[in-house]
């Protein structure tokens, strides 16, 4: 392989290409899927490809699955006429943001190899919360998931960099649907939307504890079908730390890519209201709001030690005190604005993809608010809610919506009932800036998101965003779907 990126990375620049690199990437994956105490989905398969980028004038990329010499050449011309022909587009030459020479191998950080585990053995894990929550009266659909990817990436660039990065990849999850009252309400566990990813292996099943959570996730589901609709209104808004993820990726992670800031984006995903004349000036939120990107946290789903541009990993701050200051780049996008070095922030789905901004581990920094009962007694009248159910947000990010599994009411520091269908709303700004209190250590977890879209054509990426429960004050709530 080390010989037939080297020859390609040479024929691109015998074609005039400035800069090239190369990623070869190997992945085998698994997605075990059950209903009730039934397999309703099992694949597995593997993949293998090269893809080819090359900055000749403009920039260039196609890939190959075949690892042959013809094959790669083939593949590598294609991606210097690209180049050349989008040169024609640009108004100005792309420079690269400079970057050292890098020769390193990396392993993603895990215990448990979970492809030595036995499927009986995953399935039975699965089997065993599902009869958990089938045991409680109205439950009438207990859904389980669990993934799991390795990939072996090697990247080789025309400066010189020589990268070997194993990626292990797990995720867990378990949903309990309940009918009644003309009402149909689920909880999930540890999050929705397939559970929680992890930069690990197996012994992230463990962790999350899906046979314990079982019962206590199928109770509420029923609870719910009962409990009063949210009321709507202006109140104090404890958001869970897997929303405050949410919010974080939707409103902070997107907005600060700074392709979608200059407008590269426009096409698909749209823009960016954190636009560049913003950075440094902008109050994106109260002073006690720290957002950092950091892909070097350990085990998060956004983690690496290199990107897909070669550039090393970095933790560096988003938003400081409350003020925006830093944005998601790669070497192309760093130097247009001025920045000395890229964030290390370009990826790409496979190898069949070019690489792009993308979010790494996009985190709120925890506070001193102490641990969610904490933040519930000093809270005066506000709404709990946790666990996502559906959201909403402008083409720029700034006006958004969010419909959650679950509240609870808060009275004078007492939780007083549950409320189902909870939404809130507001615009990006105005919320993060209305934020009073941040949970402490003791309450951060590093949630993965690993569904991410973006790019034409589209592609999906594994982010992470570590937080902690959090405080808005006088936010607008209401019924997301009255069932």
């Amino acid at each position: 392989m080390h010989d037939l990126a080297k020859r390609a990375i040479q024929l691109a620049q015998d074609l005039g290409a400035f800069y090239a690199d190369v990623r070869i990437i190997r992945q085998k994956y698994q997605a075990i899927e059950t209903k009730n105490l039934t397999v309703a989905s099992f694949n597995r398969g593997n993949t293998a490809g090269i893809g080819i980028r090359v900055l000749c004038g403009g920039w260039g990329f196609a890939s190959t699955q075949k690892f042959t010499r013809a094959a790669v050449n083939k593949a590598v011309r294609k991606a210097v006429a690209a180049a050349k022909a989008s040169a024609r587009c640009l108004d100005k030459p792309i420079v690269l943001a400079p970057e050292p020479v890098h020769r390193e191998t990396w392993v993603s950080p895990h215990a448990i190899d979970p492809f030595t585990i036995s499927d009986s053995e995953k399935l039975a894990v699965l089997f065993d919360a599902a009869r958990k929550m089938l045991a409680v009266k109205g439950v009438t659909l207990a859904k389980g998931e669990m993934t799991f990817v390795k990939e072996h990436k090697l990247f080789y660039s025309s400066e010189g960099s020589e990268i070997d990065q194993t990626f292990i990849r797990s995720s867990c999850g378990i949903e309990a649907n309940a009918n009644g009252n003309n009402d149909q309400q689920k909880r999930s566990w540890p999050n929705s939307f397939g559970g929680q990813f992890a930069n690990a292996g197996w012994e992230l099943i463990a962790l999350w504890d899906l046979s314990g959570n079982a019962a206590r996730i199928a109770q509420e589901a029923v609870a719910l079908l009962t409990a009063p609709q949210c009321p709507s209104g202006f109140y104090d808004v404890i958001v869970g730390g897997s929303q405050v993820a949410l919010q974080i990726h939707e409103s902070c992670g997107h907005p600060s890519e700074l392709d979608r800031a200059l407008g590269h984006e426009a096409n698909y995903a749209g823009r960016s209201f954190l636009t560049t004349d913003m950075l440094g000036k902008l109050q994106y939120g109260s002073p006690i709001v720290n957002l950092v990107a950091n892909a070097t946290a350990y085990g998060a789903l956004g983690g690496f030690a290199f990107d897909d541009e070669g550039v090393a990993a970095q933790c560096f701050d988003i938003v400081r005190n409350g003020q925006f200051v830093g944005y998601l780049s790669s070497r192309d996008t760093a130097a247009a604005i001025g920045l000395n070095r890229s964030g290390g922030c370009v990826r790409a789905e496979s190898w069949n993809f070019q690489p792009i901004v993308r979010m790494t581990n996009v985190g709120l920094l925890p506070g001193s608010a102490g641990s969610l009962s904490d933040l519930i007694k000093s809270t005066k009248r506000g709404i709990l809610m946790e666990c996502n159910k559906s959201w909403s947000i402008d083409d720029r990010r700034y006006n958004f919506q969010f419909g959650m599994e679950i509240g609870w009411l808060i009275e004078d520091g007492v939780i007083t009932g549950m409320v189902k269908n909870p939404s809130y709303s507001g615009i990006t700004t105005e919320f993060w800036n209305s934020c009073d209190a941040i949970c402490g250590e003791q309450e951060y977890v590093d949630w993965g998101v690993p569904n991410c879209g973006k790019g034409q054509p589209g592609q999906t990426m594994w982010t992470g965003h570590p937080a902690s429960p959090a405080r808005f004050t006088n936010v607008k709530v209401g019924i997301a779907h009255a069932g």
